[in-house]
Order: structure tokens, then sequence, then C-alpha cells
């Protein structure tokens, strides 16, 4: 690894604003659309179920091919990777709010995505090379792991504020100074780092992103066409295909984006799986909340910003205190504190009707939410890395984070078919989306519940004990 540049320690504040605004734009970019989804509904004419791929043609591009970005950095260098990233992200951008129709908007969005997964990897690994390791390093990747919390928190009340007072377009269209100037700053002030041969696995990059995609878009094809249409599944065929080749290919691939070996440990197995599950509820949550606010409430753009605070404040302070709460109760059972807080909160929003007041209908579950999910995340983070080799680390952090936004994608889908079949059309137009709302609220309901059992089953368990110590697989 190459050394940072002579003079490179007076210029670290620099070196670290852009990695972090750099990061906070990707952070933006999927909660700033949240609170602007009707107005790009009803700018663009996107159906009901459509809506949904505002946020997934973004999430399966990024999560997709989040792992060969992080294979492009190590072969190619990370700054190298880090402005072309930025490029293409801010490129994007720009289309994006320049979007005339549906498909336009679409398209442009999951060219962001594939910006996002080329820039995100090298952010940290620039981190490490930067700051040196010890208080320096912790202090740069604790601000770091902060950004993604408030640039949550901001995203939804920015996206708001745009969205009500100027437009949605605004929010993409300030990524574009704000994009070329952390280019320049970026090619005078970071340092490349060095380059390791390698392959890309292209194979598995593509068949895995186009098969989930074929999935998620037969999955909500179904909510308009039903489950027996060809096209429906035509595409849910060769989703299940692409993926089944995906395995085969990683299997026999010199050096796979993703290593199989990652998941023949049941805790961490079970870690993926829950945090996919998690997150397809918790996206689901601000997608449709936002509507219940904004189409049965009343609420404007930006007062639906405001109204999500209660959950992302407390899912601050909860994140916060992760480090104390963790040795005190151990991972496991924080985990599983956190995702009942989370589970309870999402049962009671599930109840919202066209009569709910925002107080102690919305609100209230809000708090159980995000204090909830401030508390689980990071232990589910724990669980998906723990007792890895060190050859795997990077792969395996990869993958939580595939897990993370290709679960998003995946969860959305299925909640936006019972959205699709809930509600009786005799409902006024109020009552009947307060209903559906409800409905599919409810179902991210069931999947939380689900995730509790399954880490009840997978992760909270007694670890068998060997001479005295736990046994490390």
């Amino acid at each position: 690894m190459k050394t940072p540049h002579p003079g490179a320690g007076s210029s670290r504040a620099p070196v670290l604003a852009i990695i972090l605004i750099s990061y906070l734009m990707i952070v933006l970019d999927i909660s700033i659309v949240i609170t602007g989804l009707p107005k790009i509904r009803d700018g663009l004419h996107f159906s009901a179920t459509g809506l949904s791929w505002v946020q997934s043609a973004y999430t399966l591009a990024f999560g997709g091919l989040l792992l060969l970005g992080a294979r492009a950095g190590d072969i190619l260098g990370r700054r190298r990777m880090f402005i072309t990233g930025l490029a293409v992200f801010t490129a994007a951008s720009l289309a994006v709010g320049l979007a005339q129709s549906a498909a336009w908007l679409l398209c442009a969005r999951a060219v962001q995505g594939t910006g996002a997964a080329l820039l995100a990897p090298s952010t940290l690994a620039l981190l490490s090379i930067n700051f040196r390791e010890g208080p320096e390093r912790t202090r740069a990747v604790g601000y770091y792991g902060a950004i993604a919390g408030l640039g949550a928190s901001i995203g939804l009340v920015l996206g708001g504020v745009l969205a009500d007072w100027l437009s949605w377009r605004v929010g993409f269209f300030i990524n574009l100074p704000i994009g070329l100037t952390l280019m320049l700053g970026a090619k005078r002030y970071l340092v490349e780092t060095e380059r390791h041969t390698g392959q890309f696995d292209l194979a598995g990059a593509l068949s895995s992103t186009l098969g989930m995609s074929a999935l998620v878009y037969g999955i909500v094809r179904s909510a308009s066409a039903g489950w027996r249409d060809p096209f429906t599944a035509a595409a849910l065929t060769v989703g299940i295909v692409l993926l089944a080749l995906f395995v085969l290919i990683e299997a026999r691939a010199r050096q796979p984006i993703m290593p199989l070996r990652l998941f023949a440990n049941r805790e961490r197995a079970g870690a993926y799986a829950v945090r996919m599950l998690f997150l397809g509820a918790m996206v689901g949550f601000f997608f449709f909340t936002t509507q219940f606010l904004q189409g049965v409430l009343g609420y404007s753009a930006f007062q639906a910003g405001l109204a999500f605070l209660p959950a992302m404040l407390v899912n601050f302070v909860a994140a916060m205190a992760v480090p104390k709460l963790t040795q005190r109760f151990g991972n496991g059972r924080l985990l599983a504190g956190g995702l009942t807080l989370v589970l309870i909160g999402m049962a009671w929003l599930g109840r919202v009707s066209a009569e709910t007041s925002y107080l102690t209908g919305v609100a209230l579950p809000m708090a159980l939410i995000g204090i909830g999910q401030g508390g689980s995340l990071s232990p589910l983070t724990v669980a998906g890395i723990e007792g890895v080799a060190a050859e795997d680390a990077g792969a395996a952090s990869g993958v939580v984070n595939v897990a993370h936004q290709l679960g998003g994608s995946l969860g959305l889908s299925m909640l936006v078919v019972v959205f699709s079949a809930a509600g009786s059309g005799t409902l006024g137009t109020r009552e009947l989306l307060a209903q559906r709302i409800a409905s599919a609220l409810t179902a991210g309901a069931g999947m939380l519940a689900l995730v509790l059992l399954l880490v009840f089953a997978l992760i909270v368990r007694p670890r068998p004990v060997c001479s005295g110590q736990y046994q490390v697989r």
C-alpha cells in the first residue's frame, strides 16, 4: 500500500470531508426520494405498484454490483474507482432530475445505483489508508458510521422540503456541484492504493443482479397482472434460473465475489437471511408510511418528513448506546430485544385507518420502531461477520451490505403485492388507501415475526464449550 504523500498530515481534514460527504450522498439518495414519492408518482404517472421501482431500481443495482465494485477497487486502485463511481453517480443524478417519463427515471436510478456500487466500497478503504490505526482511525470511522443514521434523517426532511417548496428534482440536481467538487478534491488530496492482481467475476455479478431483478419484477408484476400471467411466470422462472446459475458460478469460480463457504456457518447464514427480511420490512415501513401521511392524513411532503423524526431521532440515540448495551446483555440478546420492539411497533402501525391520529397511531409506534432498529442493526452486522477467517473478512462485510440492499428490494416487492390485493372497492379513496397500507404494514410485521424466530433458532443459542472456551468455527 502506498504511503500518503508528504504533507498529508495537514490534509487529513479535507480527506475526511471528501470521504464523508461522498458517503452522505449515497445514503441521502436512498432516503431523499421517500417523502417525494407521491409527487413523483403524480408527475411521471407511476402506477401504485410501479412506484416501488423508484427505490428498487437503485438498490438492486447497488446491491447486485457492490461486490464487483469492491473487487474493482482492489485491482484497479481505490482512488480511481472512487472518482469513477462519483462520476457515474453524479451524471446519473442529473439524468434522474431531468427525467420526463417513468422509464427514463428508472433507468437513471439503476445507473445511479451502479455508481454507488463503485463508490461505496472505496470510501471505507480510503479511510483506512489515510488515518493511522488507533484513536485517529477510530474517530474517523465513528464519524463514518454516524453518517448513515444522520443521512437517513436528513434525507427524509430535505426530500420533503424540496418536494414541497421547489421540486423533487432539486434533490438530485444538487448532487451535480457537490459531485464535481468532490472529484476535484479527490484528485488533489486522496492517494492511490496499491493495485493487486486478480480476476473480475463478471458472470457472477451479472447473473446475481439480473436474477434478483427478474425475481423482483415478477413479484411486482403479479400485483397487477396476477400469478398466472405469462410474463409474470417467465420473469419468476428466469430469476430463479439465473440465481441458481449464480450459485453454480460461485462454486466453480477461482476468485468468486461471494465465497459460498461463508454460508457454512449456521449463525452467519442466519444473520444474512435475517438482514434481508428485516430490511424488507423496514423499507416497506418508510415506503407505505409516507403514503399514509400524505395520502390519508393529508400532510405535505415537508410535514411528512418531519413526521418521521420520532423514529429517526431515537434510532440515533439507540445506535449510540449499542456498545454499552452489548457489554451488558450480549450481542444475541440485544438483537432479539431490538427486533421485538420493531415487531411491536410495526404491528401497532399496521392498525392505521382513515381515522387514525398521528400521535397515538403513528408517532408512538414509530418511536418503538426507531429504538428497535437502532439497537438491532449493529448486532446484526456483528453476527454477519463473526468468526470469519481473515482472508474472508472483506467478502463477509460485502455480503452483509448486499443482503442489506437486495433484501430491501425483495421485501418491498412482496409487500406491494399485499398492498395491491387488499381493500374493498366499495370504500372511499382515503379509506381504501388506508386499508391497503394497513395490510402491507401488517404483512411487514409478519416478516418481522419470522425474523425473530430465525434469530432465536440460529443466533441466540448456547455455544458449544470446548476445554473451557468457546469453539470458534
